[in-house]
C-alpha cells in the first residue's frame, strides 16, 4: 500500500492556501454578483386581513420590519385555565399558516410579534418568532403541534404543554406574572 505523499517544498503548501484563497475571492465575487432581492414589507391591512378570520384582533402594527399582532383573550379562558392559557396564548396564533404565509410572501419581514392581553388592555404574554429561527421541516412541526394544541388541547392538556415548550424553545417570550407564575 502506497502512501500519497505531496510533493514540493513549502511553494506546495503556499500554492495550496493560494488556490484555497482564489476559491474564497471567487465564491464572494460571485455572490455579489447576483441580482438584488426586493424586501417587502406588509401593510398593516394586509396583517389584519390575514389573522382575521383567527382571531379576535385588539391591534395590528408594523414596527420597523416586525409586525405586531394583538390578539384579545378571554378573561373567562384564563380563569378556567390559569397559568397553562396564560402561557400558551402568542403561541396559538404565532405558529400558523397565517404567520407563515407572511414570511413567505413578505421578504422584508424580519418577524412577528403576538401579544394577548385581556379586555382591559392588560397584557398576559407576547412572543416574538424571527424569519430564520424555523426551517421547512421546522415549520411543518411547529404547524403540527399547534393544530394538535389548537384541536385537541382542552381534553389533552399536554398538547398546550407541548406548544408552550415549542414556542419558549423558538421564540422570545415574556408572560405577565399576574397571569402566569413560574413554579
Amino acid at each position: 500500500m502506497t502512501t500519497p505523499t505531496w510533493h514540493g517544498t513549502k511553494g506546495g503548501a503556499t500554492s495550496r492556501r493560494t488556490s484555497l484563497a482564489s476559491v474564497l475571492a471567487f465564491s464572494l465575487v460571485a455572490g455579489a454578483c447576483q441580482e438584488p432581492v426586493e424586501l417587502t414589507l406588509p401593510t398593516v391591512e394586509e396583517v389584519t386581513n390575514s389573522y382575521a378570520s383567527v382571531a379576535e384582533l385588539d391591534e395590528v402594527a408594523i414596527n420597523g420590519n416586525v409586525a405586531m399582532v394583538v390578539v384579545r383573550q378571554s378573561a373567562d379562558q384564563l380563569r378556567r385555565g390559569g397559568t397553562l392559557w396564560a402561557r400558551v396564548g402568542p403561541y396559538i396564533y404565532l405558529f400558523s399558516e397565517e404567520t407563515r404565509g407572511l414570511f413567505r410572501d413578505y421578504t422584508g419581514l424580519a418577524g412577528v410579534r403576538v401579544v394577548t392581553r385581556v379586555s382591559g388592555g392588560t397584557t398576559v404574554g407576547n412572543a416574538l418568532l424571527k424569519r430564520d429561527e424555523l426551517t421547512d421541516v421546522l415549520w411543518r412541526r411547529s404547524l403540527n403541534i399547534s393544530g394538535l394544541a389548537r384541536r385537541d388541547g382542552t381534553e389533552r392538556i399536554t398538547l398546550l404543554e407541548d406548544l408552550i415548550f415549542w414556542g419558549e424553545d423558538h421564540t422570545e417570550f415574556e408572560y405577565n406574572e399576574r397571569y402566569a407564575r413560574r413554579r
